[in-house]
């Protein structure tokens, strides 16, 4: 934008468009209004005019539509002016490839505050073009500065399972201190997306006439007295239409194709606790073998509500279990065991302490497992529960009862999605005849140390077959099932205690 260059009015100070052959007051413009003095090179408005004017229409769109070009999302309608407040963007596909799903699930994580959630949905219209999503967040409360947001994008076909495709990008929103004026944030976000932009200092008049329609941004500023007055009105149509759009941000993201592992079949029965149950265990076989696939796996009293630990203990006596008496001697997380750098470790956090071979390891001490070690909880008190390591398993740690509860339960401690390898495995004679046991994809599995075939265990699974395993040896996804027995059994007698009871009506 230039002011009035007509040489016989030089004190003409009117604005006057690029490509206007008169100015407001009605002074001719030189032909050379396009050109840069001394230079022969058009101006920089004029440039990008028409470059703009030489792009085909819509091109973007059949790009789109037409499934070419790179795919990218276009992000629009921020307007940092509304910092601290609800917001909302608007956020369009474009360059997706046809061969995507015709719903893209779009999963957004970020610090802010998303009002419906991180789970939305893209939905490909008869067009071929997606419909849009409109993405709505709060700063509200929020430390001013950049905020990221993660998005991806997923395309699943039921059908076609091999076809899976996902892209991710992350664009970044801006939020402004709560103390910015509307002047600064205008200066710092929207000013420098204008195209045109007209300054009157020092008590100037600055006029903007500007007809003929199509877009255009105009940032006008006038300071110290100033007088600046905008006319898009066109007096040759009559007065038409005029569209005002408050400024906001647009700007597009490229989106980044990621490639998509291709998943394992998954198990039949995920788990990551369970038991082996023996119907007729003999005096070499325990009738519970409690199966547990844990990071770390906690040890600690028994208790129905609520335990604290994993791996449940009680003292066992001559009548057999005691869930009171001795078995209160036992902490609620009496000691950890979990896979450490050189195998697998035991440490005391209790405040009844425990022995390994008769010595006090001191608490919070992690000490690696060894075979044929006796573990005795508590150290104040002989006898309440007493382990021995059986076996040492590259993925996992064997554990048998040396007390009174001996027939009762043995543990099984692997380590989670970690295959055994083909190494030696390191056994007590009472764990020798042991089956082969490990936890992969979700679930625990059994392999046949002869053939190397790996089943998974489930309930209906015939174990029958599998080496190491009894004909009448049950598999259940619960480390305790003798519980849920009990508990069916208290409601079955309440009932008939219910039943059997009188109603009152009929007492009198």
């Amino acid at each position: 934008m230039n002011r009035c260059r007509n040489p016989e009015h030089p004190h003409c100070t009117v604005w006057v468009m690029p490509g206007e052959q008169l100015c407001a007051h009605g002074h001719a413009q030189p032909a050379s209004d396009g050109a840069a003095s001394g230079s022969g090179l058009p101006a920089s408005f004029a440039a990008i005019s028409a470059l703009r004017a030489q792009r085909v229409p819509d091109a973007a769109a059949t790009r789109t539509s037409c499934g070419f070009g790179r795919p990218q999302l276009h992000i629009s309608g921020f307007d940092p002016r509304a910092a601290g407040g609800r917001q909302a963007i608007k956020l369009e596909l474009r360059g997706m490839p046809m061969d995507c799903a015709a719903e893209l699930r779009m999963l957004v994580r970020s610090g802010l505050r998303l009002r419906e959630g991180e789970s939305y949905v893209f939905q490909r219209t008869s067009r071929g073009d997606w419909r849009p999503v409109l993405l709505e967040f709060s700063s509200r409360g929020l430390e001013h500065g950049q905020y990221r947001i993660d998005i991806e994008l997923h395309s699943r076909h039921p059908s076609l399972p091999g076809a899976a495709r996902t892209w991710t990008c992350s664009p970044v929103i801006l939020v402004p201190r709560m103390d910015a004026s509307l002047g600064e944030i205008h200066q710092t976000f929207l000013a420098t997306h204008k195209n045109v932009r007209v300054t009157a200092d020092d008590a100037g008049i600055a006029r903007v006439q500007a007809p003929g329609g199509g877009s255009l941004d105009i940032d006008v500023t006038a300071r110290d007295g100033s007088i600046a007055q905008l006319d898009i009105r066109d007096p040759r149509d009559g007065g038409g239409k005029v569209d005002l759009g408050m400024s906001t941000i647009a700007w597009d993201e490229d989106l980044i194709e990621i490639d998509v592992p291709v998943q394992a079949a998954g198990h039949p029965c995920p788990a990551s606790t369970a038991c082996l149950v023996h119907a007729e265990p003999d005096s070499s076989a325990q009738r519970h073998l409690r199966l547990f696939a844990l990071d770390e796996c906690v040890l600690g009293r028994f208790e129905e509500i609520d335990p604290e630990a994993d791996l449940l203990l009680m003292h066992y006596g001559e009548h057999g279990e005691e869930r009171g008496g001795l078995t209160r001697r036992l902490s609620g997380r009496h000691a950890l065991i979990r896979q450490g750098r050189h195998g697998f470790e035991i440490e005391d956090v209790s405040r009844y302490g425990l022995l390994l071979d008769g010595v006090w390891p001191g608490k919070h001490t992690p000490t690696p497992l060894r075979l044929g070690m006796r573990i005795a909880l508590t150290a104040s008190i002989r006898g309440v529960v007493e382990l021995e390591v059986s076996a040492l398993l590259p993925h996992g740690v064997i554990l048998h009862r040396v007390d009174a509860g001996a027939q009762a339960e043995a543990f099984c401690i692997l380590a989670p999605d970690t295959d055994p390898g083909r190494r030696e495995l390191l056994a007590a004679p009472r764990a020798a005849g042991m089956p082969l046991l490990f936890h992969r994809d979700a679930g625990f599995w059994h392999r046949d140390q002869l053939t190397g075939v790996e089943t998974p265990l489930s309930p209906g699974a015939s174990l029958e077959r599998l080496s190491g395993m009894g004909r009448q040896l049950r598999f259940t996804a619960r480390p305790y099932p003798e519980l849920a027995q009990e508990m069916r059994a208290q409601t079955l007698r309440a009932g008939e205690r219910r039943r059997a009871q009188p109603a009152a009506w009929l007492g009198s």
